[in-house]
């Protein structure tokens, strides 16, 4: 087992970390956001067709659909997570993984296919996964891929394309391949407790430390974890709701035609719109007679990865530096697929 991801190695995080990092940045978005919708409205009100109260309605819709949609895949990720913490038998993730980096990584990008959660079930399992042991960058390779390769998101991303210009194919080996990428750039992180935030560790101390039966053990951490992401999730479907009603469809529609721009623009809106990925498909297949499928793919890769809601949650656990490199490679990597993908369809 590698000693950079055990609890007692998490105590030690860099003070450079700052725990109340992960709410006002978040907060201030949203500020940002809605004072934004107010002066558009009064210097540009041409851009939108609607008026601002019923943008505002709709920003306060889009961020309660997206907060109900992903409650029951947190309560499940929560619910995975204390299975492997708390009744998981000690050794046995050992036991199954590779002992080879690349190996244990590839293996770990796969365990989303065996997972039917979204985006933000997956990081309550991926904090279960580390309080066991498991390394920062490992975790990542599972975190980065499970949204993209469980069975749930591969069936509706058939449903709605099919084999059509490979943009089933494109997207499952495109968001393998990134989560590997990535997991290997973090693998080599000289110290990869300043990878994660202060509060994790102390969550980890909290349930690590918890004695008694494994009931008391597997309600302590329901807790702890509720507390720990239920406060990101409604902050990030907050800022979700609040930044689709600032970004004008028309604008992004006009230029859905351009091979390059396409993918600019469906990226943008991939980070935005904040959908699950168990049905952002089925959202993109609304833009596929306008957009190329470079651009569909760039879509579907990015949402579930880095949206901002995604970002909201992986704050619980990763730094924010972190999340930058994370979202720098995912954007570069989802716009090269794209472009590969116009050329060859």
């Amino acid at each position: 087992m590698h000693t950079e991801g055990t609890p007692s190695a998490m105590t030690s995080i860099h003070p450079e970390v700052r725990r109340r990092g992960g709410v006002l940045l978040p907060l201030g978005i949203g500020a940002v956001a809605v004072v934004a919708l107010f002066l558009i409205d009064a210097f540009a009100p041409a851009l939108f067709s609607a008026d601002l109260p019923t943008r505002a309605q709709d920003g306060l819709t889009l961020a309660l659909s997206v907060l109900i949609e992903a409650l029951p895949f947190v309560a499940l990720g929560v619910i995975l997570s204390i299975a492997v913490q708390v009744w998981l038998p000690d050794g046995v993730i050992e036991r199954i993984l590779p002992r080879a980096g690349w190996a244990r990584r590839a293996v770990l990008s796969l365990v989303g296919m065996f997972i039917p959660v979204c985006e933000c079930g997956n990081v309550p399992f991926a904090r279960g996964l580390m309080m066991r042991g498991i390394g920062p960058a490992d975790t990542l390779a599972f975190l980065v891929a499970a949204p993209i390769v469980n069975p749930i998101v591969i069936l509706t991303t058939h449903q709605a394309f099919g084999w059509s210009d490979g943009i089933l194919v494109a997207r499952l080996l495109g968001g393998y391949a990134i989560a590997n990428l990535i997991a290997w750039l973090y693998s080599r992180h000289p110290d990869p407790q300043r990878m994660l935030t202060e509060r994790f560790a102390q969550t980890c101390e909290i349930v690590v430390g918890e004695t008694g039966s494994r009931a008391r053990r597997s309600l302590a951490q329901f807790v702890v974890e509720l507390r720990a992401v239920m406060p990101a999730l409604i902050i990030g479907s907050a800022v979700a709701g609040a930044v689709q009603v600032l970004v004008p469809r028309d604008a992004l529609v006009a230029i859905g035609s351009n091979p390059v721009l396409s993918i600019a623009a469906m990226v943008l809106l991939a980070v935005t719109v904040a959908i699950c990925s168990n049905v952002d498909a089925f959202f993109a297949l609304s833009f596929a007679s306008t957009f190329s499928p470079g651009s569909l793919v760039a879509f579907l890769l990015v949402g579930p990865l880095v949206d901002v809601k995604m970002l909201a949650l992986l704050r619980t656990t990763f730094t924010w530096r972190v999340l930058a490199g994370i979202v720098v490679v995912v954007v570069l990597a989802a716009f090269a697929i794209g472009i590969g993908v116009n050329l060859v369809a």
